[in-house]
Order: structure tokens, then sequence, then C-alpha cells
């Protein structure tokens, strides 16, 4: 078989993959949000109100998240050019310096990848709590088009830059200040970057993706935080050197106190992989009985990709409940749908949080816990998240 015959039986079976799973999405969202919207919504008290282009968590009913609802971050601002222009290359060290245009890089084999993308921090405030969306990506797999190229094997990590810039001072106040324009870039292992799953995404939930999160093409990199996952993708460049701009070495890096015995010692680390997370997403009551009142509360956990293997949800001090776990949809880099019947609650007012426990036993831990209480950077904000209602009769 030619090598031209494989990559047309790769895209017609790709296209048919990618029919029925969206076929399939399609009928699970629908009997998903059928139980979320049985009941009265129990609003949240005492949180803002969810601004433009953010997760509606308490109408939270579809397992991909509209575009409506999904957010954005630019970190040099949104750039603005022509798309007929617009070219991605890869070099550095490689045998064979590719060039692309848009045109070509559809005309390859086209694959689907099932992600949450979280920006590292949501979380971090009552104000930002709704930066998470669920996707369908859709694009052409990374791996083959770093193997076509011919990486050197002296390549330690690949560097991925988009199209906007900006100027940055570095040793700023001192008499070796420098300012130099520089592209938005963050880095990846070669181990990292040549794993099956990673994909250079021009779709999203089957339609173009809008320019402000990222066309004409992004990189998805499925279990890491949002900021890994470059808009306005324009170069990829394999190195033997470590990458050091402001994004990967003094910007996203979280400061965390360590116990050493009697000691706490502050360790920098990069934002990298997304954190066991889960939250209480929505709460529904039914018709007060014998002057109680009916409580569901429904909710979303997601990770890595490790794997959730359960969620439990407490009111106030009480002892935590085991939610229900949605069994479909379910992909591994997703988050998962859950649900729990608080029972009859009297009128009152209430505290509901949720915490998820991954398949290795790790249990998301509490904001007085000392991976969050002794965080002094805002990024990874996984802790449990208290959320508060009030039920009349």
């Amino acid at each position: 078989m030619s090598i031209e015959t494989s990559r047309r039986e790769a895209i017609k079976h790709s296209a048919a993959t990618a029919a029925g799973l969206w076929a399939w999405l399609s009928h699970c969202s629908s009997c998903l949000s059928q139980e979320a919207s049985e009941g009265e919504l129990v609003p949240f008290v005492d949180e803002p109100k969810t601004p433009e282009n953010r997760l509606d968590w308490e109408t939270l009913d579809s397992w991909l998240t509209p575009q409506d609802q999904v957010f954005s971050v630019q970190h040099y601002g949104t750039p603005e050019f022509d798309y007929k222009d617009f070219k991605l290359e890869i070099g550095g060290l490689v045998k064979r310096p590719k060039t692309f245009t848009m045109d070509e890089l559809r005309a390859l084999p086209k694959t689907d990848t099932l992600m949450t993308l979280e920006c590292s921090g949501n979380g971090s405030n009552k104000g930002f709590m709704n930066a998470v969306y669920n996707s369908r990506w859709s694009g052409t797999l990374l791996a083959p088009l770093l193997k076509e190229c011919g990486v050197d094997p002296a390549t330690t990590e690949v560097v991925f830059f988009g199209t906007d810039k900006q100027e940055e001072t570095l040793r700023p106040g001192t008499p070796r200040e420098l300012k130099v324009e520089v592209p938005f870039g963050r880095s990846l292992s070669i181990v990292d970057a040549m794993r099956p799953d990673l994909l250079l995404a021009y779709q999203r939930n089957g339609e173009p993706m809008e320019h402000r999160n990222g066309a004409p093409v992004r990189l998805i990199v499925p279990g890491w935080y949002g900021i890994a996952n470059v808009k306005w993708l324009t170069r990829i460049e394999c190195r033997d050197r470590r990458y050091m701009g402001r994004y990967m070495a003094r910007d996203y890096v979280t400061v965390r106190g360590e116990r050493q015995g009697k000691d706490v010692v502050f360790v920098e680390s990069s934002v990298t992989r997304m954190n066991l997370k889960s939250a209480v997403a929505r709460v529904t009551r039914q018709t007060t009985v014998d002057g109680k009142i009916p409580v569901k509360v429904f909710g979303a956990a997601w990770d890595d990709g490790t794997g959730i293997a359960k969620v439990e949800v407490r009111v106030d001090d009480g002892p935590w409940r085991e939610a229900k776990l949605a069994e479909e949809p379910r992909s591994k880099y997703c988050w998962t749908f859950y649900s729990v019947d608080l029972g009859h609650l009297a009128p009152g007012k209430y505290t509901v949080v949720s915490r998820a426990t991954n398949i290795h036993g790790r249990v998301q831990p509490s904001a007085e816990d000392d991976e969050i209480a002794l965080k002094k950077t805002y990024w990874e904000a996984y802790q449990q998240w208290p959320r508060s209602i009030s039920l009349e009769a």
C-alpha cells in the first residue's frame, strides 16, 4: 500500500470515527442533562454573576461546553493577522524542516481529541471560578509531523511559539536591563511532545475554532493546564537547551511551602499537568414535604487523565456522601459528571462542598491542607470549593 493510499484510508477512518463519536456525544449529553434539569434551581449565594464567555455553573447541563461559555486568556494581547498568510514552521534540530499552510494541515489525517481545559488560576477566588470547559478538538496529530521532520537525537525539548508578541524587560532596574520583543512561548520535554495524543487543532466541537481561542491553529496537550496549550501557533522548534521564556521561567511558576522537619522550605515548580479537582455545579430542589425540602446536587470532577475513582459531597460539617458518577459520556482527559441525593433538608442556609478521589487514592485537598495553605501563588487552585445555598420552605 502506498503512502498516499494509507493517508486516504486514515482520513476515511478518522471521518467515520468522528461522525459516530459526535452522534454518541449528542445523545449522551441530552440524556445527562435531563435529570439535572428536573426540579427547581437553587441559586448559589455570595458569588458574583457569571461574566460573558465563562462557564455558568448554575445552568451547566451539557458535557461539551457551548462556545458562549468558553473562556479565553491572552498574555500578549490578541494578535491580528490575515489567515491567508498564516504558516506553521517546524524547525530547529530537525533534519527536514517543514512549513505548512492551513490547507496543507487540513489535508493531513484528521483526528479528534476529547479534553477538559482549565486555566491554572481557576478557583483562586470567588470571582474566578469558571475558567474551565470541555471540548472535542479536531486537527492533526503532532508526533507524526515531528517524526517526518527527523528530530535530532540531541533534542531535549520542543518549544511552541505563538503569533502574539510583546516587549519584555529583563533584569529591570539593573545596569544590565534589557528590553526585547519576544513571542509567547511554552516548551515540553521531547518525551511529552512525542506523546501520541498531542494535537494541532483547528476545530472545536465540529466548528472552526474562534480566533480568541487560538485560531487558526493551537496546540492541544491533553491533561495539561491551559497555559501549555499554545494559541495562534506559528512555530515549533526542537532544541537541546532549556527554553526560559517568561511563561516558563518567571511566570506560571507555583511557589509552595514544603515541611522538612520543623522547617518550611519554599520550592518553585512549573505549572504543567492539571491537578485532581471537583466542583459542585448545580443544586436543585423539589416541593417542600412535611416542612423539609428534597435536594439534589450535580457537579463535575476532572484531573490529568489519571482517573476519577469517586466523588463525595458534604453539607456543612456533616458526613461525606458518595456521589453517583455518570456512566457516560466518559473519556480519559474529560470531566466526569456526578450527582447525589441529599435527602430532605430543613429550610435554612447551608454550605455544600465536594471532593474527588483518583484511582490511586489521592484525595482532593481542602484549603486547610498544607499543599494549599502553604502555597503562595494562585496558580494550581485545586482545593475543595465550598458553595453556599439558602433553602426556603
